[in-house]
């Protein structure tokens, strides 16, 4: 999943918001949905308003099972 990362003030962890489109079931008109993911940054690269991928994996934490794959853009 492809987001942009919030929050870079926790340890080797980022807070990565994906959006996405979602189709009501019955009206059929398409959704804005945001999820947040706590993201593991092994080497506290990403900054605020980067633009990331994120890969599932094993649980890392209580709330932190995704990492970060790749930097796709860095913030000006």
């Amino acid at each position: 999943m492809v987001g942009v990362v919030v929050s870079d003030k926790m340890d080797k962890t980022a807070v990565v918001v994906v959006n996405r489109l979602v189709q009501h079931p019955v009206y059929k008109k398409y959704i804005r949905k945001r999820s947040k993911f706590k993201a593991h940054d092994e080497e506290n690269k990403v900054r605020i308003g980067d633009t990331v991928e994120i890969i599932q994996s094993r649980p890392l934490s209580k709330t932190k099972q995704w990492r970060i794959s790749r930097i796709i853009s860095h913030q000006a």
